[in-house]
């Protein structure tokens, strides 16, 4: 498995048309053979902060979804509203153990 979290802070005009976006693509992403999870999270006390956590069942597979045309639509919605750039961090999974 390869895990990823993806951390993202949007303009605060921006919340809900990224929401909007972002769960678009988490739908489609889920549809992908090499996902197995992909989640959307907003911080409660800064709303303009979110957290994507993707979860891939192979090396290969992170490349491959970046190929679809549903991460390239979400790619160049979303850069606008960025307050900042996105910051991606790769994580080992330790528990519960791959399968």
């Amino acid at each position: 498995m390869s895990v990823v979290l993806v951390f993202v802070h949007v303009k605060p005009d921006c919340i809900e048309a990224f929401k909007a976006a972002t769960l678009e693509n988490a739908k489609m992403s889920l549809k992908e053979p090499g996902i197995e999870r992909f989640e959307l999270y907003q911080e409660k006390d800064d709303p303009a902060r979110f957290t994507l956590l993707e979860i891939y069942r192979t090396s290969e597979a992170p490349a491959s979804h970046k190929e679809t045309a549903h991460y390239l639509k979400w790619r160049d919605t979303v850069a606008v509203m960025m307050e900042e750039p996105r910051k991606g961090v790769w994580h080992e999974q330790l528990f519960p153990p791959a399968q």
